[in-house]
């Protein structure tokens, strides 16, 4: 039998958790107790909920700007740093990130040398809109010594092609800070939807997947939990989570199975197969393909 060795080996760890509105101070001391637990148990990757400094539900502008931060110089952003220098582990974390008199729904990529990277939210939801500016760094992937990693934050996966190009420019995993909400429609005994783009994403793109969700109710606001860590395969590996309660998923990934398995037979390989002669190679984006 030949052994395939496991040659990106990453312990992966999504952190769900209940952030409080306006409690900078008690969100950010939650994360890192949260990150120091998951280290614990051996993870190298966590990834926290969409806005998980700040909370999510702001009633004014001002209280939007007065919880967001710039990127790294921040509160939260020095916490998270300093949690990845002393776990010598990588951290994707959603923040308020505030630039000049502009806000942005963002995620943070620190390392254990500091910040890698921001990724800032491309499609904005609901009341979203009242505070932030849709993202301006298009889909950045970054190459780290675990693994290539991009970001996505919650809405973001209601668009195939998010993935699709993380996925046209290596991606391994995606990582996605996600507060989700109930879905109209949904019956109790069906999977969130939310856990179905996910699982449909990975399939689709040969791509790891890693969402961490919130739980808890935030002024009227209720929000779903069932974080998942999802295969290449399209299958979950750890979660769905608790619809209800803070918990951490764990999941062991060879994150250079998403390459090696992008070949599903002689003839197919999902990247490879899409018709360029009749659609943008890269969707219109101006990136460079390179790495399907």
């Amino acid at each position: 039998m030949t052994h395939t060795p496991a040659e990106s080996a990453v312990r992966v760890a999504c952190i769900q958790m209940e952030p409080k509105v306006g409690d900078l101070q008690s969100n950010i001391a939650d994360s890192i107790a949260r990150i120091d637990a998951a280290a614990a148990q051996g993870a190298r990757l966590m990834v926290l909920p969409e806005l998980c400094n700040s909370g999510y539900v702001f009633e004014t502008r001002a209280e939007a700007f007065s919880l967001a931060e710039e990127i790294p110089n921040g509160p939260a952003s020095r916490a998270w740093i300093d949690a990845a220098k002393r776990h010598g582990c990588w951290i994707v974390a959603g923040i308020a990130e505030r630039v000049d008199q502009k806000l942005f729904n963002s995620a943070v990529l620190i390392g254990p040398d500091g910040h890698v990277g921001t990724f800032r939210k491309m499609h904005l939801w609901a009341a979203e809109n009242l505070f932030f500016e849709p993202g301006d760094l298009g889909f950045p992937v970054f190459a780290t010594p675990i693994g290539r990693i991009g970001m996505l934050i919650c809405y973001d996966g209601w668009f195939p092609e998010a993935y699709r190009l993380c996925a046209l420019q290596g991606a391994d995993i995606v990582c996605v800070p996600t507060n989700w909400v109930p879905i109209p429609g949904q019956a109790p005994d069906q999977p969130a939807m939310a856990n179905v783009l996910a699982m449909a994403a990975a399939h689709s793109n040969s791509i790891f997947i890693a969402a961490a969700d919130r739980v808890g109710t935030e002024r009227n606001q209720p929000f779903l939990g069932r974080s998942l860590i999802v295969s290449y395969t399209g299958w979950p590996v750890a979660g769905p989570a608790s619809d209800t309660a803070p918990e951490t998923i764990v999941a062991d990934l060879n994150l250079s199975e998403a390459r090696r398995k992008r070949n599903w037979n002689d003839f197919n390989q999902i990247l490879r197969d899409r018709r360029t002669d009749c659609y943008d190679a890269m969707l219109g984006s101006g990136v460079q393909p390179g790495w399907f």
